[in-house]
């Protein structure tokens, strides 16, 4: 960066663990100064009057409200800060209205850092670019605010795990409140064993849990179904 002037971060995550570790995880990244957390709805808005940040990065899920209710309060008060939404939220509606309201970036929970690092990254040469700019000429405006042709999200899956499968098993729970691998297995045309592979993946990405099912015979089964919202 051509200028001196760090980019003032504020962190509202509900979770003090996530928090600390987003806090953590700026240090590392030159530009960034995180001047404040906010725990809750109200401790936000206080800080967010008090400390006027350049950037927040903004959780959905608060004890005492949403997030999006921040973001449209933002944007009704005409404040000039970027948000970057991190959220658990899958729901599309979510996602639109964080669109609707600006968010220069939407990151799913559980972050990984590498995604977090390249988002801020990203931000950091665009600021930089926009306090360089004398004129604009259409190449420049389509490299800033363009989309990328590549889903980072897909090439960001583990091995043996792929998107079109993954997103056949995400479908089984629309008709489905639980589901065991076999049954995913037959559903979708695989392996049990590769049905409780995908399974397991999207536990670790936090949409679905497990339970054990004992039944009346036999032994217990392992039953995936979504996280609770």
């Amino acid at each position: 960066m051509t200028s001196t002037k760090a980019i003032k971060v504020l962190i509202i995550e509900d979770d003090v663990g996530i928090a600390e570790i987003h806090r953590r995880n700026l240090m590392k990244i030159d530009g960034l100064e995180v001047i404040g957390i906010a725990t809750s709805k109200a401790e936000a808005e206080t800080l967010l009057d008090v400390l006027t940040p350049d950037l927040i990065l903004l959780d959905v899920y608060l004890p005492d409200g949403n997030g999006l209710d921040i973001l449209r309060d933002l944007r009704q008060q005409q404040h000039q800060c970027d948000v970057i939404l991190i959220t658990a939220d899958r729901d599309a509606d979510t996602l639109q209205a964080a669109m609707r309201g600006g968010v220069v970036d939407y990151i799913l929970k559980p972050v990984i850092f590498a995604r977090l690092e390249e988002s801020l990254n990203k931000y950091l040469k665009q600021k930089n670019q926009f306090g360089n700019l004398d004129d604009l000429d259409q190449h420049l405006v389509d490299s800033m605010i363009s989309v990328s042709v590549k889903n980072p999200a897909a090439s960001r899956l583990p091995k043996g795990i792929d998107s079109v499968t993954l997103d056949k098993v995400r479908s089984l729970f629309t008709d489905h409140e639980d589901i065991t691998a076999d049954n995913a297995g037959v559903l979708i045309g695989a392996s049990r064993t590769t049905a409780r592979r995908y399974l397991e993946h999207l536990i670790s990405t936090g949409e679905l849990v497990a339970d054990l099912n004992y039944g009346t015979v036999g032994r217990p089964e392992r039953t995936y179904k979504k996280q609770a919202r």
